[in-house]
Order: C-alpha cells, then sequence, then structure tokens
C-alpha cells in the first residue's frame, strides 16, 4: 500500500476534506450511499481500540476542517468520546482508504430531536489515504438495510438535525 498523509500541526492549518468525502457527507443522496458502513475507532476506558459502525445518514460534513456525528446516546463510543473526544474514523471510497484522526466535542441536546442522539462536532486533525499500486481496492465495509426507506427517513431527520 502506498499511503499519502494530509495533517496539522501547529504551524499548519486544519487537514482538508478531499472532494470525494466532502460529496459522501454531503447529507444528499442517501440512496446511494445507504450501504456503506464506517469504522469508527474511540479510545476505551482500559486504552484498547472501540470500534463502532457508522453511516452515511449520522455523519455531515460542516466545511473542509469540520464533521458532525450523531450517536446513539449511551453507547460505549459515546461515553468514550465524552471522556477524550479522540476518534478515527475510517472509509473505503473509489479505490482509496481514508483514515481520519478527529478531535470532538459534545454539541447540546435537541429537545425536539425525532431521534435523540448524542451529537459531536468534530475537528480534523489529520487524514491518511492509501492506495495500493498493485491492486485496486473496491470497498470498505457494505451491508443491505432491513426496512431501506424507514431508515433512509431517519437519516435525513438526523442529518437535518446534525446542520442545527
Amino acid at each position: 500500500m502506498n499511503d499519502q498523509t494530509l495533517h496539522t500541526d501547529s504551524q499548519q492549518p486544519p487537514a482538508s476534506l478531499p472532494t470525494t468525502l466532502q460529496s459522501l457527507w454531503n447529507g444528499q443522496e442517501l440512496e446511494h450511499t445507504q450501504h456503506l458502513a464506517m469504522p469508527l475507532l474511540t479510545i476505551s476506558e482500559d486504552g484498547y481500540p472501540h470500534q463502532a459502525m457508522v453511516s452515511a445518514g449520522e455523519v455531515l460534513a460542516i466545511d473542509e476542517q469540520t464533521l458532525r456525528i450523531a450517536l446513539w446516546r449511551g453507547t460505549n463510543t459515546t461515553a468514550n468520546l465524552l471522556r477524550d473526544g479522540k476518534a478515527l474514523l475510517t472509509v473505503v471510497v473509489d479505490g482509496v482508504s481514508y483514515a481520519l484522526r478527529l478531535q470532538a466535542e459534545a454539541l447540546p441536546e435537541l429537545p425536539d430531536a425525532a431521534y435523540p442522539r448524542a451529537r459531536f462536532q468534530a475537528r480534523i486533525q489529520h487524514i491518511r489515504e492509501d492506495v495500493a499500486k498493485y491492486a485496486e481496492l473496491l470497498t470498505g465495509v457494505t451491508y443491505r438495510l432491513h426496512e431501506p426507506e424507514q431508515v433512509l427517513e431517519r437519516w435525513r431527520l438526523t442529518l437535518e438535525e446534525l446542520r442545527r
């Protein structure tokens, strides 16, 4: 694999989302992204990685350096982000594996939320793009929704609430 690093330090501006990821997380065309699951890794209390899966209906690009993420309340992932805010979000798109290092902070709860979620705003600290010169990455984690119409509607509402 051959990787390219887009990162930040104190002297550089924040890493910017590639156009491909901006399009993926713009909250539009959920019918096309409904099968994509993205591993979100956080650090558990015992110091080990903890993996959860998020969907395109739970991640929204606010700008080139900021994502908003909706998680179910009371989960280990939510607790981990509330504790230290560190996460790694991974996704495979168009033959490229992306790993985004995030620093997240909780957003206020929405009392009128259709689907109450823990909401986080995450600044992108570092992006790693990885491709293989000798092979083509075809997919990351994918799945099939049992009730796509209901789930897509929930995702639309969730993304609308992340915009607030």
